[in-house]
């Protein structure tokens, strides 16, 4: 399969804190695709986080929008380098208004951890040992 673009639709309720999350947890925001009323999250060369506020998110869409809060919709997982890196990343999250649901979890070869930006949107970082690649 070809290398595509992915383009994961969060929904915030304040666009500026939403911002100055992903900021803090690494990202860079893309300005030619956030204005008002939504933000481009660059996560890496192929992947997209837009931030849609509630009323904008929920013009896309005929069906009732889940409050990431109460509900879970989706969860996003990334894959990093080390057990370092998963903690690292959960740790900026939660200095930048994040919280962590529950603490490390481990899977026999994979460490995981999970992080939920200030909306309640879930994020999970995890790693997997060598052997488990």
């Amino acid at each position: 399969m070809a290398s595509t673009s992915v383009f994961i639709n969060l929904v915030t309720t304040d666009l500026e804190r939403s911002k100055a999350f992903y900021r803090a947890l690494g990202c860079d925001i893309n300005p030619d695709f956030t204005d008002e009323n939504a933000a481009c999250v660059v996560w890496d060369e192929n992947i997209f986080f837009m931030v849609l506020m509630w009323d904008f998110f929920a013009a896309y869409t005929d069906k009732p929008i889940a409050d990431p809060r109460t509900s879970a919709q989706v969860s996003v997982s990334f894959a990093l380098d080390s057990r370092e890196a998963v903690d690292a990343i959960v740790e900026r999250g939660i200095a930048a208004g994040g919280t962590a649901p529950k603490g490390p979890q481990e899977y026999g070869s994979m460490y995981s951890r999970d992080l939920d930006d200030p909306d309640g949107n879930s994020l999970g970082f995890l790693h997997l040992a060598d052997d488990a690649v």
